[in-house]
C-alpha cells in the first residue's frame, strides 16, 4: 500500500490532454517554445530566398505558432502580407517545411526542431468580417435609436 495521501479531487493532476493545448490551454514551456519558433522562423523566411515563384517577393507575417505537448510537432499561424493568394502561399510554404524546419535548426538552441505545419491564420478575415458588421447601416441604426431611448429617461 501506498504512503502517499489520497490525491483531492479539485487539484489538477498535471497531466494535459488534447494534441495542442491541455484543458488549463498551453503550458509555460510550450509559450515559450511556440514565441522563440515564431521568431526563428521570421528570421529565416526574412534571410532566405526561398525558390519557389508562388513565394517570389512575398512578405509572410507568422502570427502564432503551438507547438504540441511533446515538442515533436507545431502548427504555423501565417498569413501573406495583403491577404492574396494565401491558399497558395500557404501551400508553398508547406512544400518547402523541411528546408525552413532545417535553417530554424541553426538558429535554435533546442535539442529538437520540431515539424512544422502551416496554416492560414483566419482571425485578420474574421475581425474584418466583425469590423464590416459593426459599421453596417443597420447597427448604426439600432445604436442611434438606444441613444434617443436613453435621453428620455
Amino acid at each position: 500500500m501506498s504512503n502517499r495521501p489520497p490525491r483531492s479531487p479539485h487539484r489538477p493532476t498535471g497531466r494535459r490532454t488534447g494534441r495542442n493545448d491541455g484543458p488549463l490551454g498551453p503550458s509555460q514551456r510550450q509559450l515559450r517554445v511556440g514565441e522563440a519558433l515564431r521568431h526563428a522562423l521570421a528570421e529565416v523566411l526574412r534571410e532566405n530566398d526561398i525558390r519557389d515563384p508562388e513565394l517570389a517577393g512575398v512578405s509572410v507575417t507568422v502570427t502564432q505558432v503551438k507547438p504540441s505537448p511533446d515538442m515533436r510537432y507545431a502548427t504555423v499561424y501565417c498569413e501573406p502580407l495583403g491577404g492574396q493568394n494565401a491558399k497558395q502561399i500557404v501551400a508553398a510554404l508547406n512544400r518547402h517545411k523541411g528546408f525552413l524546419r532545417g535553417e530554424m535548426g541553426r538558429l535554435l538552441t533546442m535539442k529538437f526542431t520540431p515539424d512544422l505545419r502551416f496554416v492560414e491564420d483566419e482571425s485578420f478575415a474574421e475581425a474584418l468580417k466583425i469590423d464590416t458588421i459593426l459599421r453596417s447601416e443597420r447597427v448604426s441604426r439600432d445604436i442611434a435609436a438606444d441613444d434617443e431611448d436613453g435621453e428620455e429617461e
